[in-house]
């Protein structure tokens, strides 16, 4: 606690404790690659507390709209707020936690005073929360084996306790997949979409999908192409996948392969990503390059599957 050298806040008081968050915990391992990979901020998952839904936000290398580049910032942000009542308004207070691994107990940030979240001010919290020097020394138990636990209550005026929680999963040196798919008689194809095979990567089952005159009236110029989870209904509704992948039409000819490359979070809900204009069918169809070889349009994907929260 004494290494913890915060400026005083009005309303904000610190303490060590070493009763658990009541309403969400979120266990984070491999933090190094959160950072790494520049997932700025983290959501975690909707998890409920005093009848209203409540998400923590977590900016691994601080938040740096606020000018924050050496400490960790940690909101609390209400959700789910379509369903409330126009000009509604929530009083809260919150405590936020940080788990010591070494002594068993938690570092706390509670702000005393009360917020107003409201549909102008989402989300509250600390800009400086802890450290970064502080918090990446194994010695002072936040950060050990690169793994970590963030926490929150929250009081409000109908208050209850959900005990939910979330693991993030971040996959340190993250290994990239590759798979071609070979359509034949492309020219001819009537299909409206067309989907691959499925494939395997980062232990998830996916597949490419492709509309050769593109998906919806504005995109008929254009070749659609798509990535998307093979088996989505078997996810949890808590389980996120943050993919980084690339689709690309290969040019047998002169290796002026056309492609995009984007980062995602897959649920079961938000399954698949592209692009809905991703080649004119002008270009794909012109003499400049050779996607098509005896009517064969190969098209390959790269996926790379950086992290997973599942359900803690």
């Amino acid at each position: 606690m004494a290494d913890l050298i915060l400026p005083e806040q009005d309303g904000v008081s610190r303490s060590i404790s070493d009763t658990p968050p009541n309403h969400y915990t979120m266990k984070i391992q491999n933090f190094s690659q959160l950072a790494k990979n520049k997932i700025e901020p983290y959501h975690s998952n909707d998890f409920e507390a005093g009848g209203y839904k409540w998400k923590l936000l977590v900016y691994p290398n601080g938040n740096k709209d606020k000018g924050i580049t050496d400490h960790i910032s940690l909101y609390l942000a209400i959700t789910q707020v379509e369903s409330l009542l126009p000009g509604w308004e929530i009083r809260a207070t919150f405590r936020l936690f940080l788990l010591d691994q070494n002594e068993d107990n938690y570092f706390i940030l509670e702000d005393i005073a009360g917020k107003r979240f409201r549909r102008m001010k989402l989300e509250w919290g600390f800009n400086k929360f802890v450290p970064l020097t502080i918090f990446n020394d194994p010695e002072k138990g936040y950060l050990v084996n690169d793994t970590c636990m963030f926490g929150a209550d929250i009081y409000v005026t109908r208050e209850s306790h959900t005990g939910k929680g979330e693991k993030l999963s971040m996959i340190k040196d993250a290994i990239s997949y590759k798979h071609t798919w070979n359509i034949n008689n492309f020219s001819t194809l009537t299909n409206e979409c067309l989907d691959s095979e499925p494939f395997n990567a980062g232990n998830q089952t996916w597949k490419m999908q492709i509309y050769p005159k593109g998906k919806g009236s504005e995109s008929s110029n254009f070749i659609s192409l798509y990535l998307a989870l093979a088996e989505p209904e078997k996810l949890s509704p808590s389980t996120k996948i943050y993919a980084e992948f690339t689709l690309r039409i290969l040019d047998h000819l002169h290796g002026r392969h056309y492609y995009g490359t984007v980062n995602h979070w897959f649920t079961a809900i938000n399954c698949v990503r592209g692009w809905p204009k991703f080649v004119s069918v002008g270009y794909f169809n012109g003499q400049s390059a050779r996607f098509l070889v005896k009517n064969t349009c190969s098209v390959e994907a790269e996926v790379t599957v950086h992290g997973i929260t599942n359900a803690l």
